[in-house]
């Protein structure tokens, strides 16, 4: 494990980047998530419709090609990220569609008295999914979007292959240096758990505090 130690330095640099990669995706995931969620349950038919067609077809294609068309196929037709950007855009977009099944099922659960409450008072349907409906399917679906957080940590590594240096990144640069993979990796896998772990305690206390009373 001393080429490890003698390189700690490849390892922060990546989990930075894995993070910011992390946060960045997510963010852009649930502000998707809730666009697509609202289109599915809209009254207006073309809405639903194309809310999903996106869920269908994102959560059917695999994540890899969708990063390799962007970086690959999208510069043949004159758009050009650059590789973190296009990164960010895949996995947020890809993740973005799971969220928004996730916030569907919420807002389901939402019992359907809170949403005939709202329209007695003269709100309409954004307003009631704003004001009333999100707020309380965010608070249901804690435990499935932690899930799609953790999951998320984990496919930023899919980014390496197009040559972005997050952790799994630097892994493979450090390795290409050292030629010891065995260690290298094992190291990389342990920088993950120290990204997963804490996550997952504070997902889990997100969920107790935050829990819905039916």
């Amino acid at each position: 494990m001393q080429v490890v130690l003698d390189n700690l330095d490849f390892y922060v640099s990546g989990m930075w980047a894995t993070l910011e990669l992390t946060a960045l995706s997510f963010l852009l995931a649930l502000g998707i998530g809730v666009i697509v969620a609202s289109a599915r349950v809209s009254p207006v038919a073309p809405l639903r419709a194309a809310g999903l067609l996106y869920v269908e077809t994102v959560r059917n294609t695999p994540p890899l090609v969708l990063l390799f068309l962007f970086v690959y196929g999208l510069p043949k037709a004159g758009v050009i990220y650059s590789l973190f950007v296009s990164a960010v855009l895949v996995l947020g977009g890809y993740t973005g569609a799971f969220v928004a099944e996730a916030l569907r099922s919420g807002i389901a659960s939402v019992p359907i008295g809170q949403a005939e409450a709202a329209r007695s008072l003269g709100l309409g349907f954004s307003q009631t999914l704003r004001y009333v409906i999100l707020p309380q399917a965010f608070r249901t679906v804690i435990p499935p979007v932690g899930g799609l957080l953790s999951a998320l940590v984990r496919n930023t590594s899919l980014a390496a292959t197009v040559g972005v240096l997050e952790l799994t990144g630097q892994a493979e640069r450090l390795n290409t240096d050292q030629t010891d993979p065995i260690p290298i990796f094992l190291g990389a896998a342990v920088a993950y758990l120290i990204i997963t772990l804490p996550l997952g305690a504070l997902i889990g206390a997100a969920e107790r505090r935050l829990a819905v009373t039916r």
